[in-house]
Formats: C-alpha cells, sequence, structure tokens
C-alpha cells in the first residue's frame, strides 16, 4: 500500500505553519489541503482537547463569514494527532497567500466573547468547550505567525527520505 502524503512529511523535522498538504484536481478544478500546524508533533505537548474543539467552531465560523474568502472554504477541521488543523480550499495557492487569512482567523479568537454552536443541538459534544484556553493557543499561534512571517520554514514540508529496495519498494523502518 502506498503511503499517504501527510505521513512523507518528516515530524521530526517540521515546525508551526502553514503548509501545502496536496491538491488534488475534481471536476471543477483543484482542490487543495492545507497543514495548519500550531505544535511540533512528537516534541510539544498536543493542544487540549476541549480548547481544539472550541479553536475549531470559532475558526470554521470566522472562515465561513469571511467576505472574501467564504466561497472557497471547503473544510476547517482539527489532526487526529492534536498538532494543528487541516483547511480545504477550492483552487490553489501558495501557504504565503492565506498567512493573511489564518492569521486573522485566529486573532479573532481573541475577541470571542462565546464558541459559536455550542449549544446541545449545534454540536455533538457541547459542553467538551474551553474558551480560555483556545484564546491561549490562538494567542501562543497569532504571536508565532508574525514573529516569523520571512520564515520560509513555516511555508515549506520537511520531508521523509525514504530508503528504495532494489525491486523499487519504499523501505519503512517502523
Amino acid at each position: 500500500m502506498d503511503l499517504i502524503q501527510s505521513f512523507s512529511v518528516d515530524h521530526t523535522k517540521i515546525v508551526p505553519g502553514i503548509f501545502t498538504s496536496r491538491a488534488d484536481r475534481v471536476e471543477n478544478g483543484i482542490v487543495t489541503t492545507y497543514d495548519i500546524r500550531l505544535k511540533k508533533p512528537n516534541r510539544e505537548p498536543v493542544i487540549d482537547v476541549a480548547a481544539m474543539h472550541s479553536l475549531e467552531h470559532i475558526i470554521a465560523t470566522y472562515l465561513r463569514n469571511d467576505a472574501e474568502w467564504k466561497d472557497e472554504i471547503i473544510y476547517w477541521g482539527p489532526m487526529g494527532c492534536l498538532t494543528g488543523f487541516y483547511l480545504i480550499l477550492k483552487g490553489s495557492r501558495l501557504p504565503q497567500e492565506i498567512y493573511g487569512l489564518l492569521l486573522n482567523a485566529f486573532k479573532s479568537v481573541e475577541n470571542a466573547a462565546e464558541v459559536p454552536g455550542a449549544a446541545p443541538v449545534n454540536c455533538g459534544h457541547y459542553l467538551m468547550h474551553n474558551l480560555n484556553m483556545a484564546k491561549w493557543y490562538a494567542s501562543e499561534f497569532t504571536e508565532y505567525l508574525e514573529a516569523n512571517a520571512g520564515n520560509p520554514e513555516i511555508f515549506e514540508y520537511p520531508k521523509s527520505e525514504r530508503l528504495v529496495t532494489e525491486d523499487g519498494k519504499n523501505f519503512f523502518d517502523s
């Protein structure tokens, strides 16, 4: 079985940032999946689950209401490893081109007085939210993005080098 794209990223070297995970051709063009990484995998504690859930609600609401981008947004949701989010957009843009959108989305968390959709009728686990921790993580990521805006490392995936056997198969050591 082929290794999927996101598993070919060297998780021992990735830093927080905005990365193109994959671009797929669809009937009406291209959709692009972006890796919005807030934490260094396997080196930093993951994002608190309740805070992650709150960030998902607040930022999804922001993205789907942004006048310039709302028609381009397909999906915003958490990574299973709790180190970041996936954003899927119509079209194909460089990570640097969505930097402003994401910076503003994370800044919007600071002004949130409540978590949108955090009610039994709107959410599958409405009690699992932590707005204060969501604000803390959003502030941390915003400060990081602003401090590293000119650093290409926050926009380019480090790739894993895989050994290839004589018969052309990838070798995995674990």
